[in-house]
């Protein structure tokens, strides 16, 4: 069962003395924006919520869920962490597979970099019902997450 993970506890969070000097790109594909801005919509107001200034906070479109590793890609190095937003609803065709193959793949690999973290909030999901259900429906907003996600890897501390 999918539970609703966008509750989290803020005091596990850096304080917004830390945040505010901290940057995040919020980087949405535009392809079923009716979903996904909703999800940067969520990520937008927790970054701003636990203390990240708004002029350090870039969100940029790009076309569709591939384009997402390209543009994160112009990021890295340039933020603290990233957050890639998309929505991919299955279809009959198997592009579904391959949109979905692509952008994980690309995420891994500019992960694998070890130089920015990059936020997988990218819905894959069987209808559109279940992915409403994850943007602001009962299971949350996986934005949300994305969002909470970035600050707690932009803040590891080595041991």
């Amino acid at each position: 069962m999918t539970t609703n993970l966008s509750k989290y506890d803020a005091s596990k969070l850096p304080s917004a003395d830390v945040l505010e000097h901290q940057r995040y790109a919020i980087i949405v594909a535009d392809w079923n924006a009716e979903i996904t801005y909703r999800l940067s919509n969520g990520a937008l107001h927790t970054l701003h919520k636990c203390g990240v200034l708004d002029r350090h906070i870039r969100v940029v479109h790009v076309p569709g869920t591939v384009e997402l590793t390209y543009a994160a890609a112009k990021y890295m190095s340039k933020v603290d962490a990233i957050i890639v937003i998309g929505c991919v609803i299955r279809g009959e065709t198997p592009h579904f597979d391959y949109v979905c193959q692509s952008v994980t793949q690309g995420v891994t690999m500019l992960n694998a970099q070890g130089k920015t973290p990059v936020i997988f909030s990218v819905l894959t999901v069987e209808d559109k019902q279940q992915a409403k259900d994850r943007a602001d429906g009962k299971l949350g907003n996986k934005g949300v997450e994305g969002a909470i996600t970035a600050i707690q890897m932009a803040n590891i501390k080595l041991a």
